[in-house]
């Protein structure tokens, strides 16, 4: 199948109409805003894993686990770490992101500043083109109007060679001469204005296919660019995927080196405060003789006799 160019598509039967090199402008324009588009996203992306990335780094410096022992406290200080180093690729991530944007900024740029020269050019090409045309549709009607008045005093001569005197005749023949010869100035003026605008028509057609050609390579730049952007973009959150599922592997081996009955067998070993618990509680009484009863009735009655005094004196 026989692949379609621009320079063989955008034409136009009028001679200074420009919608065709309009249409691939106006393609161009939208091409450069959807890099910008592409180029803010990017930007976009990049400041949300940042904020993602600071996020969990001082999520990774909260107390996790203080008080744990043995195998599970190692196993937690490498869950720690490794989100550590997550949040440390994703400021990476991030980082390239902004690096990847600013090369399609670059590219968008550059874009842009060669173009401009051939837009500059091709906008002055359409102006004295556009110029030349209404010269030459000018030149055209005053060449038509002379011929018309040519016409007219040639008619008028030959209506009154009979009945005019030779004055006159001379006269009309003068007149008829003059008409000649000024008809004769505008078909040289027509012409040459004719001849002007074809080389100006040869001109623009070549140009307008440089243009064209200049135009397209630019376009399928673009397109392969934002192509290669996009692609590069998903392989970097592709790979970033990769590197946090092997910072985790890291910490599911260290799970795997929990063991269970370990953790508890050292904090028995730690901690432990004896293998032996109370014994059985016994009820033991021992006698009261009549001479220990009576000694404490005997003080008992000293104190509530030395509380009594006390009292009475108070009052």
């Amino acid at each position: 199948m026989r692949e379609l160019h621009f320079k063989d598509n955008f034409w136009n039967t009028e001679i200074i109409s420009t919608v065709g090199y309009d249409s691939i402008i106006q393609h161009l324009n939208d091409g450069k805003r959807t890099c910008k588009e592409i180029e803010d996203f990017m930007k976009a992306r990049a400041a949300i894993e940042e904020k993602y990335a600071k996020e969990l780094l001082g999520l990774s410096k909260k107390v996790c686990g203080h008080s744990e022992m043995n195998t599970l406290k190692r196993s937690l200080d490498v869950f720690k770490l490794q989100t550590e180093n997550v949040s440390l690729s994703h400021l990476h991530l991030a980082q390239t992101m902004r690096e990847e944007a600013k090369k399609l900024e670059d590219f968008r740029e550059k874009q842009k500043e060669t173009r401009k020269k051939v837009e500059q050019h091709m906008d002055a090409l359409h102006k004295q083109k556009a110029a030349q045309y209404k010269k030459t549709a000018d030149a055209k009607k005053t060449y038509e109007q002379k011929c018309r008045d040519k016409e007219e005093a040639e008619q008028n001569m030959n209506r009154n060679a009979t009945t005019s005197s030779s004055k006159q005749q001379e006269k009309l023949y003068a007149k008829t001469q003059q008409a000649k010869q000024t008809a004769e100035e505008a078909d040289r003026i027509y012409s040459h204005n004719v001849s002007l605008l074809g080389k100006l028509r040869e001109e623009w057609l070549n140009e307008h296919v440089k243009a064209c050609e200049f135009f397209e390579k630019q376009e399928v730049e673009r397109i392969s660019t934002l192509r290669n952007v996009v692609w590069t973009h998903l392989n970097h959150l592709s790979q970033q995927c990769v590197t946090s599922d092997e910072l985790y592997e890291e910490v599911r081996k260290s799970l795997e080196q929990c063991n269970i009955q370990e953790d508890i067998e050292h904090f028995i070993n730690l901690r432990r405060t004896g293998d032996k618990p109370p014994g059985t509680l016994t009820t033991t009484r021992s006698p009261v003789t009549s001479s220990h009863f009576k000694s404490i009735t005997t003080n008992l009655v000293h104190m509530t006799l030395s509380i009594e005094n006390h009292i009475h004196d108070s009052t």
